[in-house]
């Protein structure tokens, strides 16, 4: 009788202890330069290793990785375009907005350059010569922190890139990585973030052309969804991560992240 029911306990552990694994991983929405990038390859399995907690990355434009957070379909988010990142915040879906890293914006083009914007310090001006022109452009057109931000210096520019879809402006639809192989594929030019920019191996005839400008900047924040709007969300994974992230550990990793010598990311948590 003992034995039959240490047998029934040490099987009821087990189950548990399965089920327990089974639970112990969050859901991370996020953007494509921080996959594409191959960041997350890079520190995750840190953090994995030392808490137990598996991360699993959704990697999609910003505007659809905040949707889904909305609807309570992640535990925590972590995106590039503050603004909205701060709307998340303050509409109640997220608990609390950290700064996490930074990197920047460049606009990139075929050595050939025929807008004539190599070297231009300011990236509107340099977008208005790309209109002027009528040199290809090609758009992530999907609601990205990239998209968001190149849609913010086309107004700036004064050009209504609506009226121009389809012509020389061209929307892809799609991630960083992809839209950069549009560019690369046709000679066209493209706004792009660093990391991704750096980790991207099909640059064709693509260069740098327009960098240094403090409207270029790029920020990201992480963000733990609300588990008061969304039970479902594992807060107490979700915090472990996020601490992690934004403590000494994880800035070092991310500082710490470089492709050939060259890093992509700076951290900037408040400590």
């Amino acid at each position: 009788m003992l034995r039959c029911t240490l047998v029934i306990f040490t099987a009821l552990i087990l189950t548990l202890g399965r089920v327990h694994a089974a639970e112990d991983h969050i859901i991370v929405q996020s953007t494509t330069s921080t996959e594409n990038s191959g960041l997350f390859d890079e520190i995750v399995p840190t953090f994995t290793a030392k808490t137990g907690i598996e991360v699993r990355v959704v990697a999609v434009g910003t505007g659809q990785a905040i949707k889904n957070a909305t609807n309570g379909d992640g535990d925590v988010l972590l995106v590039h375009a503050k603004p909205a990142e701060e709307k998340f915040v303050a509409d109640g879906f997220g608990v609390k907005r950290h700064d996490v890293m930074y990197n920047d914006f460049v606009i990139v083009g075929p050595k050939g350059d025929p807008a004539g914007v190599a070297g231009m310090k300011d990236a509107a001006a340099a977008l208005s010569e790309i209109a002027e022109h009528r040199a290809p452009f090609a758009s992530r057109g999907d609601d990205s922190g990239t998209h968001k931000k190149e849609l913010a210096l086309w107004k700036e520019a004064g050009v209504d890139v609506d009226a121009a879809s389809g012509t020389w402006y061209r929307e892809t639809g799609s991630g960083m990585g992809p839209t950069l192989n549009t560019a690369s594929g046709m000679n066209a030019y493209a706004l792009a973030d660093r990391g991704t920019w750096i980790a991207f191996q099909n640059k064709g005839a693509l260069e740098i052309m327009v960098e240094g400008d403090d409207k270029l900047f790029n920020p990201y924040g992480v963000i733990l969804v609300n588990p008061e709007k969304h039970p479902n969300v594992n807060a107490e994974a979700g915090r472990a991560f996020i601490d992690w992230l934004i403590g000494a550990e994880g800035q070092q990793a991310i500082a710490g992240f470089k492709i050939n010598g060259q890093q992509l990311f700076y951290p900037n948590a408040k400590q």
